[in-house]
């Protein structure tokens, strides 16, 4: 059997080593620790956010968000249907109502112009939101300006769902800065990985100190043991940060070589009419965490995503189709959604490539054969 090809493997770039080790050499085998501070500061300046906490998990870093907006039982919460179930298990965490909104065909994320039309009737219906939940899929930013625009006029906050796009940028600014609060995340396949984690930014130093406080089980300042709120087991260990304190030395290589994986796919179907991409709008730029693709069974002999996915499969290469919406998920069927069918042509029709930071040029050539083959 051929060797295998991962979708998206974790890629280490030697630093992160030295710094565990200096974890283990000073005995500072524990949640705390300087590696999660320096791990904060990095995350802090790299995005501009100026304040981070470091965290378990990014599903943890929107269910401290989602409490400290104070986000209730019966409340409903407006999500972006197109996404991982991350994005939403947390507004169920509190008792509170999802309320889904497709995505548009530009970003393959939020769309603004639904999202407008989601708050006008859940107002009609006496129901406001207490928080907007976009996503940047894939590394692609949502429409935010557009998307924070809407919000402000609501007066909603918005929590942004970076966890797939470190690195990623409208006009300069960070993804994960748009919004009150914004989530990262560096699970096993992310962009960079602490083995599992994630982490909460924003611009607000209070909600920070607040996030971190609730992290660690809500202890009061008193010598004993007092708690006055409900915490959390939530805060990243010095261990996993001294990995990512590693991984953000390689994060810009990083970056650069999936975008290089999306130059050359892009190039090698350049003439393969039945596929298609998500290409960037005017002053985007995205990490390309994941490079995906459209195929189109009307121009390729009825062969379908599932054609291409199984051949892979057939040849030991990890790939996957794109989201299956969130409204369509046994478990939500019951939310309220709105929308076109955006989101559901997206996953009939979409696969995620392998995209991995540490694909050489002949594992490239292979899934570029394969694919090629699967559609003639």
């Amino acid at each position: 059997m051929n060797s295998k090809i991962w979708l998206s493997s974790p890629h280490m770039g030697g630093k992160e080593q030295q710094y565990v080790n200096e974890a283990f050499a000073e005995n500072w085998i524990a949640p705390l620790g300087p590696n999660v501070d320096g791990f904060e500061m990095d995350l802090a300046a790299y995005t501009g956010s100026g304040h981070a906490a470091a965290l378990s998990s990014g599903t943890a870093a929107l269910h401290l968000s989602l409490v400290m907006l104070g986000v209730q039982a019966g409340d409903e919460v407006i999500c972006q249907s197109f996404t991982f179930s991350a994005s939403a298990n947390p507004i169920a965490y509190q008792g509170a109502v999802p309320v889904f909104v497709d995505s548009e065909s530009e970003t393959w994320n939020m769309c603004p112009e639904t999202l407008k039309r989601a708050i006008d009737d859940r107002l009609a219906k006496g129901k406001k939101p207490k928080a907007i939940i976009p996503v940047h899929l894939y590394g692609m930013p949502a429409q935010m300006e557009r998307i924070s625009a809407i919000a402000a006029e609501y007066g909603i906050p918005v929590i942004e769902d970076a966890a797939e796009a470190l690195g990623s940028s409208i006009n300069g600014r960070a993804a994960g800065t748009f919004g009150k609060l914004g989530v990262l995340s560096f699970n096993g396949n992310k962009i960079i990985t602490t083995s599992g984690g994630g982490a909460l930014i924003s611009t607000d130093e209070a909600l920070i100190k607040r996030a971190r406080f609730l992290a660690t089980q809500a202890r009061d300042a008193a010598p004993h043991y007092q708690h006055s709120n409900i915490g959390y087991n939530y805060r990243m260990s010095n261990i996993c940060a001294g990995i990512g304190r590693g991984q953000m030395q390689v994060l810009d290589q990083h970056i650069a070589n999936r975008r290089r994986n999306f130059d050359f796919y892009k190039g090698v179907f350049s003439e393969v009419d039945a596929i298609s991409f998500v290409d960037e709008m005017k002053g985007y730029r995205s990490n390309r965490w994941l490079t995906t693709i459209l195929i189109d069974p009307k121009k390729s002999n009825n062969k379908t995503r599932e054609h291409v996915r199984m051949a892979l499969e057939a040849d030991n290469i990890e790939s996957r189709p794109l989201w299956k919406p969130m409204h369509l998920q046994p478990i939500f069927a019951d939310a309220p959604y709105y929308g076109d069918g955006t989101s559901e042509r997206l996953f009939e029709l979409g696969l995620c490539l392998p995209s991995g930071s540490n694909l050489r040029e002949d594992d490239l050539n292979r899934i570029a054969s394969i694919v090629t083959s699967a559609l003639r």
